[in-house]
């Protein structure tokens, strides 16, 4: 199983950046995936939720009202569409699957990817 995180990358505060994920080696549509970030010093933090069919989403209350979560199973594809980011969004940002519902916390996840770096300049 591997899932391959991108799409991190330095952004002036108010910009945007779209996280992509790309999942293999599951069956994707039969998984909820999450995003999650860690910035240094700091605990991993839940982000977003969706559902296998993308039918339930949710989000963090850091995210709420900025970002949005979408998945393509055809395409094993999870997406994170970051708007209004400021510098306290900086971190690693992790995708991670998981089959079971309740996706906010990381002790659900079974199989992560490797992370994106995420720089927010002020």
């Amino acid at each position: 199983v591997q899932l391959q995180a991108c799409g991190g990358g330095l952004v002036q505060a108010g910009g945007s950046l779209t996280l992509s994920c790309a999942a293999s080696g599951l069956t994707f549509s039969s998984y909820n995936v999450g995003w999650f970030r860690q910035a240094p010093g700091e605990e991993r933090e839940f982000v977003a939720f969706i559902s296998w069919s993308g039918g339930s989403t949710y989000y963090g209350d850091s995210a709420k009202g900025r970002f949005t979560i979408s998945r393509d199973n055809a395409k094993n594809t999870v997406s994170l569409q970051m708007n209004s980011l400021n510098p306290e969004d900086a971190a690693v940002y992790y995708c991670a699957a998981t089959t079971s519902p309740y996706g906010s916390s990381a002790l659900e996840y079974d199989y992560w990817g490797q992370g994106t770096q995420v720089t927010v300049s002020s």
